[in-house]
């Protein structure tokens, strides 16, 4: 992916890798910081190991894992989203310590508002707009499936799309959709928090930087879903390109 590739290009300095934790939601990798990414998964065991050198990633430097985010495997491009926002210099000058709710809160009141993927403001959020289309690809009560992302987001004043998208490979597509004055944001902890984003069209980029490594390594290991690190260990920012 263009988007993908552009990040990667930013990347000045290498590092080693100590950790790669892959939990059922959550794959962490340190190197320079810690970066978080969704684990995705979907694996056919015909085809392989899903993970190629499984058991020696922490042998590879961190740029190379950072490779693995092109892959065919999902399971490959989470280590590979982990691992650049491991590698990330983020501007914090840019960010305001915001979550990402809040600004659709704020962006969105009164307006037609696309979200890719399910988050748990939802229902808050189907309150507050005049219209909410939820696209997914496991519908839950009121989602659309993701195949109607070519009827619906043309239609949306505010477009707001997971980072996950770029586990997925969908990212490209879902942008070039966008209306060219609509709000376009990019959000959730797989998000690598970087202005690359901004040439994209892209507008808010709302992600995670982690606070406390060892915290959110063994928290990602026991299983945790986002909800429950409550602070612990991560702050929640949104960069804008003001």
């Amino acid at each position: 992916m263009n988007i993908l590739k552009d990040i990667i290009s930013t990347i000045k300095e290498d590092a080693p890798v100590s950790e790669v934790r892959v939990g059922p939601f959550w794959t962490a990798v340190y190197s320079r910081r810690c970066g978080l990414a969704s684990t995705t998964f979907e694996h056919d065991h015909s085809t392989g190991p899903p993970v190629r050198d499984a058991g020696e990633l922490t042998k590879k430097s961190a740029l190379e894992l950072c490779e693995y985010a092109l892959s065919g495997s999902l399971l490959e491009r989470s280590i590979g989203l982990a691992a650049i926002n491991s590698l990330l210099d983020v501007d914090l000058s840019l960010c305001r310590e915001v979550n990402a709710a809040e600004v659709l809160s704020e962006q969105g009141r009164g307006k037609r508002i696309c979200v890719v993927g399910h988050f748990p403001f939802i229902p808050r959020l189907r309150e507050q707009a005049e219209e909410l289309w939820v696209l997914e690809r496991r519908l839950r009560i009121g989602d659309l499936p993701a195949e109607e992302a070519a009827r619906v987001i043309p239609q949306a004043d505010v477009l707001a799309i997971t980072g996950t998208a770029l586990i997925n490979s969908t990212m490209d597509e879902l942008l070039a959709l966008a209306r060219k004055d609509a709000l376009v944001m990019v959000l959730g902890p797989t998000t690598p928090l970087s202005p690359v984003w901004f040439s994209y069209g892209v507008s808010l980029v709302s992600g995670t930087v982690i606070t406390d490594p060892s915290v959110v390594l063994r928290l990602a290991s026991e299983g945790i879903v986002f909800n429950q690190f409550h602070g612990r260990g991560v702050r929640l920012v949104t960069m804008t390109g003001d």
